[in-house]
């Protein structure tokens, strides 16, 4: 069914004409700046009051635990419009309702920094954003290579960057779109399965021999040696255990939150594979295409191309792909015949998404690719810094990959 390749994405390049410099990217935190663009200021007043925060090597969701603790608030009253990466160092602004300024400016975490603390009228929100600023320094460059750097960031520049998720939404294991596509096809026994994962897709020997005794038909043996910090694995185990068939009980050990992240991990493998399959076109229409409009999100149906090229070259509208749901607005024509293979070869259809106890996903349009702003680049010795901004919800790993062509 679905299988993730990181092969099919590999050699899905834009910019695949040009010999990728290779290097290294996040060999240090300092080599991954991330700083948040808010799509507001905070107003002065009100029961809300927003934090610029710093963190480094940590998760916005452990931040997130951390800055409750130290304000002793509970995790719900803290808002946030986007998740950062947990290696690096990155800026992001979040809420807190009903705390003072100056207690959080006085906070004193680990992995955490408040720099600024200013109230506002409302709680923020997910994609309460315009984008994000990025700062990544690739190692181990050699200077043959660097020559390549300005050639590359020209065509992104012209063309735009794929707008892929990438592996990064997969998880630890790179199976987390696996369960996902398990849940919507009621496999529970594959949602078991691909949760407990791969054998050789760790490195702790324990968690290792966990699998195998799992695989082996030993959920007893597995449940005393899967690591302690893997707790959804466990929870799912001791009821796998006490019920040996039962696998949809087992599996409702799960939290409604990671299933949610497993379907949309699953939703974001599929739209993937529609930008891996367009990727030589990817700045152009087709008949039948939902295009999207880059200044207010905004989809309209394309019925004579040569009459919307001209605002496709200027980066006005591009091609959508698909987030599946069971209420998404299709595409018409060769458009929807290559969504819709993508989605069968899945063993999927779009009521599949229409799932019950608030997982049901509706699904949306995304953009094919994005269009990178303030574009520039540096070396010294055997080191490239790139600087670039990208639209609320891209990844920076797309436009890297097209840099290094190593992952």
């Amino acid at each position: 069914m679905i299988e993730y390749s990181g092969a099919t994405l590999r050699h899905s390049y834009l910019t695949g004409q040009i010999p990728g410099i290779g290097g290294i990217i996040k060999e240090s935190p300092v080599d991954f700046i991330v700083t948040e663009i808010p799509a507001y200021l905070p107003c002065g007043s009100g029961e809300h009051c927003y934090l610029t925060i710093e963190k480094c090597g940590i998760t916005t969701l452990e931040a997130i635990r951390r800055i409750a603790q130290g304000l002793k608030v509970p995790e719900h009253n803290i808002g946030y419009a986007g998740m950062k990466d947990a290696v690096g160092i990155t800026r992001q602004t979040i809420s807190i309702q009903w705390v003072k300024p100056e207690s959080a400016l006085a906070l004193d975490l680990d992995g955490v920094k408040v720099i600024s603390a200013v109230r506002h009228s409302n709680k923020l929100k997910i994609g309460h954003l315009r984008g994000n600023r990025f700062r990544v320094v690739v190692r181990g460059v050699s200077n043959a290579d660097v020559q390549r750097v300005p050639a590359i960031l020209d065509i992104l520049a012209k063309r735009g960057v794929p707008n892929y998720f990438g592996y990064q939404r997969y998880g630890a294991q790179s199976n987390s779109h696996l369960v996902g596509a398990a849940i919507l096809r009621r496999d529970w026994r594959g949602c078991v399965d691909h949760l407990i994962g791969a054998q050789d897709a760790v490195r702790d020997q324990d968690w290792s021999s966990a699998i195998s005794a799992y695989r082996h038909g030993d959920p007893e043996e597995a449940l005393r040696l899967f690591p302690r910090h893997c707790r959804t694995e466990r929870d799912v185990l001791q009821r796998l255990i006490s019920r040996p068939e039962g696998y949809e009980k087992a599996f409702s050990a799960v939290h409604p939150r990671l299933k949610k992240l497993y379907l949309s991990a699953a939703q974001s493998f599929l739209f993937d594979q529609v930008v891996a399959r367009r990727i030589e076109h990817l700045d152009g229409l087709k008949t039948g295409d939902l295009a999207f409009k880059h200044v207010n999100g905004a989809c309209f149906l394309v019925e004579d191309v040569a009459a919307e090229a001209e605002r496709a070259a200027a980066f006005e509208i591009s091609a959508s792909g698909p987030m599946f749901g069971c209420s998404m607005k299709r595409p018409e024509g060769a458009v929807w015949e290559l969504e819709r293979e993508v989605l069968e070869q899945a063993g999927l259809d779009l009521p599949a998404f229409d799932l019950s106890g608030g997982l049901r996903m509706e699904g949306e349009r995304r953009p094919l690719r994005v269009p990178p702003s303030d574009m520039s680049w540096s070396s010294s010795g055997d080191t490239v810094t790139v600087e670039f901004t990208l639209p609320k919800g891209s990844y920076a790993t797309s436009l890297l990959r097209e840099i290094t062509k190593s992952f």
